[in-house]
């Protein structure tokens, strides 16, 4: 008789793990990594992974038992469990939460509530419009979800009726768990195995003769899989064929009645195969290979190399070169970008080199790609030949299963692009990608022309090593850079629209070179906000201390913080003048003044708003590289590490609100974003040129940008947060308070600060309204807690735990909601 056996599950909630007996059936099948099947609570069902098998029995409450075991081999390999505990304990979340973020949607199941008629219930008395409207339509389709009647009422107010409904015993509720993951599947056809040799062959051509669809079907069939060559293709997808000969399908069903081909479905990739031709590597330059071989050195000492590189270097050459030797190894590799839009570019370059060993991840791939993709990262330790070896991904890329990791190339590695801000877990990519490879026992390479200050200090005081790539490229001469004021400007009236004569002058010039143009502005929208000439009203979201953006395209003021939208106003809605005027400038502004100012130019945009869908970033890229476009508007996204040839001048239209932030970060931020969007300019033909607009030329920021000089920002920045007790010198965690009620997040935020203080003290900040003082509803109160590097972490967030536990103890604040944002950006 087997024991009793029970299993440590983890469920993607906020939530900790669960204990569930398995039943004797399933003992033999389940280990840890495998995804099961248990019920949570009085009727939901979940997927959730086993993370260890025990025979001890809880003491304080019945277990349930799983209901299936999903997987036949494990999803989640033993070292990720290691990582997620890491990543839940240091960025203050559940393993549920890192369990959410990690998987793909298409591997975790959930399920959802179908609602039905009860049939043993009697025909109900007339009911009221909206509960009639709900019966029948239940009566009509037999079953339905609360989304699907909210979707067809139109009203949103579905739940209350169906409440309703259910008091009354009318309606009914079942639980239905299903994957959304679904195997492509593709039909292909192969010659029957008596047909195989050459007599069979000829003697079914004589009997086709006057069979001439079906005879010149099999022979198109015989030359696409070169079935008279050395090395034939067994089998041919059947799509393949028909494309060929037109109108085949009839003579394709004969053939297959007959018995000559054979005709068998099977599941396929929807990630289709690399079908260019594959490159060498490029020979490196004298630069690059002393960068290369020093960097190879410094690994035999350090398992974190910083390369810092001016931009245009050749750092993407370098990593190429690592890449190819951790492959011939047999190791796998894992390059992050802060960005998807990246992903084009370097996608092209590494697979003209790779093929199919290069496989992408991040969140504009569909669930069900993103599925495909962990399972060929998996199946790399079964030695599957259709398995990836290298993964160029975004930060979600790092939850990847990967079983024989060899070295981490984290790109543009000072980008707050890698930080999650929400939902937890609020990891920070970099950071988590070299606890992987310190797991993995493997090597990482944070590579940028603009340090983060963490990292530069890391490297000048021993912790990590460091290679620097001083010249460009061939040389190439690096972008001068000329700051203009336009204060002088507007006061001398010379400006047009929110162009200096400067940088009006240097567009008209590159165009008439037939050279390219970035024009960066780092705010989306056609205007920050709309305002009454008379009154001074101006239009704020209904849900958060914002003003709404005004977008033209679409004739709406949005809220970018809540996605809140309504119409443009005709007039002001404090005093009714009809006086509304725009205020300030977005990049959709920018597109439509450039194209008034330069009419013959061709004029695109870059940001949120135009790269919603999966191919946007490729295609405006793709006619950028072309030529098609002259001259691209963007926000941040066009300056990480983007490579274009023919652009010889880049305008930054207002620097200001960058350098006037109100963060610690303003200043090395914005020397990074001038620098990096600055280093897209002259990378080919010549040198480049950078025109910065601001109304503050003597900013000492913008003095380090124009002489190039990193290390003056950073002995300057250094010294600021050794004297203000900032990272990396200290260690800090900021506290977000969220209630509806105003008073109530107050009261909390005092009473949460003040018991902090009782064990940290003066190192306890606040509480302060933040920038927005209201989001999405919630009224917020930040908090901040700066402590001695010294300090073991887990002995601060256990402490800090054991406060937000007691102060949500209180019933006054068991709606409060109490977010940790751990080294926060």
């Amino acid at each position: 008789m087997n024991k009793n056996l029970y299993a440590d599950v983890i469920l993607p909630l906020p939530l900790g793990n669960f204990t569930y007996e398995i039943p004797e059936e399933f003992q033999e099948s389940v280990c840890p990594g495998k995804r099961v099947v248990v019920q949570f609570g009085k009727k939901k069902f979940y997927s959730a992974l086993i993370r260890n098998i025990h025979d001890q029995k809880p003491t304080d409450f019945e277990p349930k038992c799983i209901e299936a075991v999903l997987d036949d081999t494990p999803v989640i390999l033993p070292h990720q469990f290691t990582f997620w505990e890491w990543m839940a304990n240091y960025y203050m979340c559940t393993e549920g939460e890192v369990f959410k973020a990690a998987l793909p949607s298409g591997l975790k199941l959930e399920s959802q509530s179908r609602l039905f008629l009860n049939e043993e219930a009697p025909i109900p008395a007339p009911l009221p419009e909206k509960e009639e409207l709900i019966y029948n339509l239940l009566l009509d389709q037999k079953a339905s979800t609360v989304e699907e009647l909210n979707a067809i009422m139109g009203t949103g107010g579905a739940l209350k009726h169906i409440k309703s409904l259910i008091s009354q015993g009318i309606v009914v509720i079942e639980e239905k768990i299903s994957s959304d993951y679904k195997p492509k599947s593709q039909f292909f056809i192969s010659l029957a195995d008596e047909y195989c040799s050459e007599e069979k062959l000829r003697n079914t051509f004589n009997h086709l003769k006057k069979a001439k669809k079906q005879e010149e079907t099999l022979m198109e069939f015989l030359h696409l899989t070169q079935f008279f060559s050395a090395n034939p293709i067994k089998e041919l997808p059947r799509h393949d064929l028909l494309v060929k000969i037109k109108g085949a399908q009839g003579a394709l069903t004969g053939l297959i009645k007959k018995g000559i081909l054979t005709q068998f479905e099977k599941n396929v990739n929807r990630i289709g195969p690399y079908n260019g031709n594959l490159n060498e590597l490029k020979p490196l330059s004298s630069a690059q290979q002393k960068a290369f071989y020093d960097t190879k050195a410094l690994f035999d000492k350090h398992p974190v190399v910083l390369l810092h590189g001016v931009t245009s270097s050749g750092k993407t050459e370098i990593y190429i070169h690592l890449i190819k030797e951790y492959i011939n190894k047999g190791y796998q590799v894992l390059y992050l970008l802060p960005e998807i839009g990246l992903t084009t570019q370097i996608t092209t370059r590494l697979q003209t080199v790779f093929g199919d060993l290069t496989g992408i991840y991040h969140s504009k791939f569909n669930d069900n790609e993103r599925v495909e993709t962990w399972n060929r990262v998996l199946s790399f330790a079964h030695g599957d030949k259709n398995s990836y070896q290298l993964i160029l991904g975004a930060r979600s890329a790092v939850f990847l299963p990967f079983s024989n990791l060899g070295l981490i190339i984290v790109d543009e590695e000072h980008e707050n692009s890698y930080k999650q801000f929400d939902p937890a877990p609020r990891y920070h990519a970099r950071d988590a990608a070299i606890l992987l490879a310190h797991l993995s026992n493997a090597k990482t390479l944070l590579g940028t022309a603009t340090p983060a200050i963490e990292s530069y200090y890391n490297a000048l005081t021993g912790k990590y090593g460091m290679v620097e790539l001083k010249t460009r490229y061939r040389e190439i001469e690096l972008p001068a850079t000329v700051i203009v004021d336009t204060r002088d400007a507007y006061k001398r009236k010379q400006m047009k629209s929110h162009f200096t004569p400067a940088l009006f002058e240097g567009i008209q010039t590159a165009l008439n070179k037939n050279e390219q143009i970035i024009l960066f502005q780092n705010r989306r929208g056609f205007a920050p906000f709309l305002q009454c000439k008379n009154c001074g009203w101006i239009p704020k979201c209904r849900h958060c201390d914002v003003s709404l953006t005004y977008h033209k395209h679409s004739g709406s003021l949005n809220c970018h913080y809540c996605g809140y939208s309504e119409r443009i106003p005709q007039k002001c809605g404090h005093c009714h003048s009809d006086t509304l005027q725009t205020i300030g400038f977005g990049t959709e502004k920018i597109e439509e003044e450039i194209k008034i100012l330069f009419p013959d130019a061709r004029v695109s945009r870059m940001d949120l708003d135009t790269t919603r869908t999966k191919r946007a970033f490729e295609n405006i890229i793709a006619d950028f590289e072309q030529h098609k476009i002259d001259i691209l508007v963007g926000t941040q996204m066009i300056t990480k590490g983007l490579d274009f040839e023919n652009v010889s001048l880049v305008g930054i239209l207002n620097a200001d609100n960058m350098l006037n932030f109100p963060d610690f970060r303003a200043a090395e931020r914005s020397f990074q974003l001038i620098a990096q969007v600055s280093g897209r300019a002259g990378r080919k033909h010549g040198q480049g040129k950078v025109i910065i607009q601001t109304a503050s030329p003597d900013h000492p920021v913008l003095n380090f940008v124009l002489n190039n000089d990193y290390q003056g920002m950073f002995k300057a920045q250094i010294e600021e947060r050794k004297l203000f007790r900032y990272p990396p010198f200290f260690r800090m965690i900021v506290f977000n308070l969220r209630h509806r009620d105003q008073k109530k997040v107050e009261r909390a935020a005092k009473q949460f600060a003040a018991d902090l203080r009782t064990v940290f003290g003066q190192r306890v900040l606040g509480p302060e309204d933040p920038v927005i003082s209201r989001m999405q509803g919630y009224y917020q109160k930040m908090i901040w807690l700066k402590t001695e590097r010294q300090v073991p972490p887990s002995q601060i967030k256990r402490v800090i735990n054991e406060k937000i536990a007691q102060l949500k103890e209180l019933s006054e604040y068991s709606s409060l909601i109490i977010m940790a944002d751990v080294d926060p950006m």
